[in-house]
């Protein structure tokens, strides 16, 4: 397959991740609905984690395979070991990192020095220092599938450049079905997005938009890499950084949740998204993709 033909099938992979974005400009008063969006989000998060450690898994798991059957194997299965624990260390501790580095932006500073502002007038934070929780939460889930989708797109790349046109085919397809998903996860922080004087806030096109290219674009970006090359050791390294990321934003969408101290909303939602996930993944294991 050319490259032209394999690009554009990675865009339409990736693409499918705007189908669930429009959730975020949709209004509603109910902090019930928005509890159960946000935790719905997270059950959605949880088969992702789920599916891409499995990905992650199957290298080394066909490594400890072969030193079992004498085939020897051993340095492989310790290579992708700690390729994967590296992968997931810094998902989930740069993200950790991050978070702590962003609570000392949002700290107001006083000036000082010559032209100093007057006593009690403080500096605010500029830029992603400036968003709300929940849009940084929602860049966080973003930058987290985006990783996934990368390795997702390498896997695009891979088959069409081995030839194997059908496979590549059932990928798109598949993948561009989990992405319309995403889509939702990343936009449900943003149910609950208020400004200070407790009204909701809607995300611009262009915000949405953004998130979406976040999201989505490494898709384009893996098949373009994977059609050039084939590594297995770029694959569970992506896969591993996205796991721990989508572990960390997992914890904060948890957070938020259960200060609502409804686990009943919370529970229903994570059990609606889960099996969502998993219903979305047999029906296409099902049909041979």
């Amino acid at each position: 397959m050319g490259l032209g033909t394999t690009l554009l099938l990675g865009l339409i992979a990736g693409a499918t991740i705007l189908i669930g974005l429009p959730v975020g400009r949709v209004r509603s008063a109910s902090p019930s609905l928005k509890l159960f969006l946000s935790a719905t989000a997270v059950g959605v998060l949880l088969f992702l984690v789920w599916d891409v450690l499995s990905a992650a898994w199957e290298p080394i798991d066909a490594a400890l395979g072969s030193i079992h059957d004498g085939d020897g194997g051993a340095g492989t299965a310790v290579g992708y070991g700690l390729v994967a624990v590296a992968g997931l260390a810094l998902g989930l501790l740069s993200l950790v990192f991050y978070e702590r580095w962003m609570a000392r932006q949002l700290r107001p500073t006083r000036p000082s020095g010559p032209g100093a502002m007057t006593l009690g007038e403080t500096t605010r934070p500029r830029g992603i220092a400036a968003w709300s929780d929940a849009r940084r939460l929602a860049l966080m889930i973003a930058v987290g599938i985006g990783l996934h989708n990368f390795a997702e797109g390498l896997a695009i790349g891979q088959s069409a450049a081995s030839g194997e046109i059908g496979l590549a085919m059932m990928l798109v397809v598949g993948f561009g079905l989990h992405n319309a998903t995403e889509g939702f996860g990343i936009v449900a922080p943003l149910a609950a997005d208020v400004d200070e004087n407790g009204v909701a806030r809607r995300p611009s096109w262009a915000f949405l938009l953004a998130l979406g290219a976040i999201g989505g674009g490494p898709t384009f970006v893996g098949t373009l890499v994977g059609h050039g090359f084939t590594s297995e050791v770029v694959s569970v390294a992506f896969l591993s950084v996205a796991a721990g990321s989508l572990i960390y934003v997992i914890t904060q969408l948890i957070g938020v949740a259960t200060k609502a101290r409804r686990s009943d909303l919370l529970a229903y939602g994570i059990l609606v998204g889960l099996v969502a996930g998993f219903l979305t993944d047999a029906i296409l294991t099902a049909a041979g993709v």
